[in-house]
């Protein structure tokens, strides 16, 4: 595991940044596993910037100091702490950096999303070191003409690591009153993304099936339903591993912030075109 991630030529392989820009220039450093040898990037999506090896302990410790240098300047200081953990290894990442003072509302928003992408970059790491390949594609289709689009299904929440393990109980809710009512289950799955508390790390969603416009839904029922007219939608598609997912998201987020891509807050949504038993690597969702 050390040698692997002390290694920045592997850093490509599992960068949670460089999904949203694969043909970004990245420039690796000779004796790539070494103190002082360096990775910068250079790309319209991703911007420009540096990092360097400043202490390597095996085993244990890899301390890095990072430097953005577009769309802004900043610095931080990036650490990965490794530790045995039953028969494998526990990796931590964590960046300390600072804003200016006038900026402190953004603190909560950064720890957010820095800690998602992290999460992504671990999980594409730890299936990289085990199988040496990672089951997540992401392909841009653009601005594509959508919808109507009408479904019905269990409102919940969940924090961000928690998506997975919560969307499972609300469609196994969503099959149950669907049956309960005698509604077909016809439509493809689909869960929308009401609300994003991004101080909290949060997630308001639904998570149930398309259903026809003529469908009516008993009142005291559970199921809520969620529909937008047909319109114009930015689409990503994701093939591979759910757990993989926020990948999709991400290139989404990332090129649609690059594009300066004005959103409405109708909801955004993912329709699951494959699910389980499925072989993971032939799960495709569209978001």
């Amino acid at each position: 595991m050390f040698e692997a991630l002390a290694d920045y030529r592997t850093w490509t392989t599992w960068s949670p940044w460089l999904i949203a820009e694969p043909e970004a220039k990245v420039t690796v450093s000779s004796n790539p596993s070494s103190i002082g040898s360096s990775y910068t990037w250079a790309g319209q999506v991703t911007g420009e910037g540096r990092i360097e090896h400043k202490k390597l302990e095996p085993n244990c410790l890899i301390e890095d100091d990072l430097n953005f240098l577009k769309p802004f300047k900043s610095y931080a200081k990036v650490v990965f702490r490794l530790n045995p953990f039953h028969d494998g290894t526990k990796v931590s990442w964590s960046m300390d950096s600072s804003l200016p003072w006038f900026m402190f509302w953004m603190v909560g928003m950064m720890k957010t999303f820095i800690g998602m992408d992290y999460m992504r970059g671990l999980a594409m790491l730890k299936e990289w070191i085990e199988t040496r390949s990672i089951t997540s594609k992401s392909i841009v289709h653009g601005i594509v003409q959508v919808g109507p689009v009408q479904m019905a299904g269990i409102a919940s929440s969940c924090a961000v690591d928690q998506v997975g393990q919560s969307m499972e109980k609300a469609f196994g809710a969503a099959q149950a009153e669907f049956k309960r009512l005698g509604i077909a289950m016809d439509g493809e799955m689909i869960s929308v993304y009401t609300e994003f508390r991004i101080r909290e790390g949060v997630f308001e969603y639904i998570s149930g099936y398309m259903i026809p416009a003529s469908t009516r839904i008993p009142a005291d029922s559970q199921l809520k339903v969620w529909s937008r007219p047909s319109g114009k939608a930015f689409r990503v598609e994701h093939a591979g591993s759910y757990r993989h997912l926020g990948n999709g998201w991400s290139v989404a987020n990332q090129i649609a912030r690059s594009k300066k891509l004005k959103q409405d807050r109708s909801g955004t949504y993912e329709m699951y075109r494959t699910v389980p038993p499925t072989p993971e690597v032939e799960l495709v969702i569209d978001i």
